[in-house]
């Protein structure tokens, strides 16, 4: 298992992991079928994380990604110190310390780029991510009624944050 920086050569393996933790998962935000397939849209997301502020993290088994996370920069000077991160392992990778390797790798990268706060959305049910999230530091900041409708049920997110002394 390798974590490491995405390249460009990434690309339609980044996408196609994307598309199967769509199938996999009712955490993250696209519904199967729903996510743009458009490698062009993927080759950007890899532009920016290679030329510009954000960070797009991949973990590794053999040549295939089999998780990923990614950190969206804010860009205008008032919330230039903070970074919104999603997070996405593939089912039969998850619970083998991934997650926790991602994080310690961007924890480096907050540091080394003046971030000082991270944040992120996750489903209140979603017991094994919140639980990864605190183990590395975030903290529940509060509650967004009703923020999805999965399986046409509303459900509720907790906004959890990690805050740096830089």
């Amino acid at each position: 298992m390798e974590i490491r920086k995405i390249q460009m050569q990434d690309a339609n393996n980044y996408l196609d992991m994307l598309l199967n933790l769509d199938k996999e998962t009712k955490f993250m935000m696209f519904e199967p079928g729903e996510r743009p397939t458009d490698i062009n849209i993927a080759k950007n997301i890899i532009e920016k994380s290679i030329n510009g502020d954000n960070l797009v993290l991949v973990a590794t088994d053999d040549e295939n990604i089999v998780g990923f996370l990614s950190v969206q920069r804010g860009v205008p000077k008032r919330i230039k110190h903070t970074g919104y991160i999603v997070v996405g392992i593939r089912e039969k990778f998850r619970g083998k310390g991934i997650g926790s390797k991602l994080f310690s790798e961007l924890d480096i990268w907050a540091r080394k780029n003046n971030i000082t706060r991270l944040e992120l959305s996750v489903i209140c049910s979603n017991t094994v991510a919140k639980h990864l999230y605190e183990k590395n530091g975030f903290e529940i900041e509060g509650v967004k009624k009703n923020a999805m409708i999965v399986d046409g049920k509303y459900v509720d997110e907790f906004f959890i944050a990690k805050l740096y002394n830089n």
